[in-house]
């Protein structure tokens, strides 16, 4: 059974950096595709960023985070990471990290997509 653990939220001033952490057991991470989704308070989750697995390697953002947000994989430590630059305030959430129920992701912006999914980590931008 795959399991995932995140880490790497905390606090932040607004244009500064973090790098989010999953760990990923039960499964090869070069087998899988993964995802970041958020959800601020009173907010439905949302996506964020999803990379399929590594025959095909394709990456996707959700509009807000493109071009700020990297999403990437660490075969050695078979976990992957999202790497945050430029952060603002509305970039604050609750960050999971999900396994989708296939390499290949299709529908990679829809929760349903994934089966597995992590206990969350904070994230917070202010000043």
């Amino acid at each position: 059974q795959v399991q995932l653990v995140e880490s790497g939220g905390g606090w932040v001033q607004p244009g500064g950096s973090l790098r989010l952490f999953c760990a990923v057991s039960g499964d090869t991470i070069s087998r899988l595709g993964m995802a970041w989704f958020r959800q601020a308070p009173e907010k439905e989750r949302e996506f964020v960023a999803a990379i399929n697995w590594i025959w095909t390697d394709r990456q996707y953002y959700a509009d807000s985070v493109r071009g700020r947000f990297t999403i990437s994989r660490d075969k050695a430590k078979n976990a992957v990471y999202l790497q945050m630059n430029s952060l603002k305030p509305e970039d604050t959430a609750v960050y999971y990290c999900a396994k989708a129920k296939f390499g290949d992701i299709s529908h990679f912006h829809v929760p349903d997509t994934y089966n597995t999914w992590g206990q969350g980590t904070q994230v917070t931008v202010s000043s």
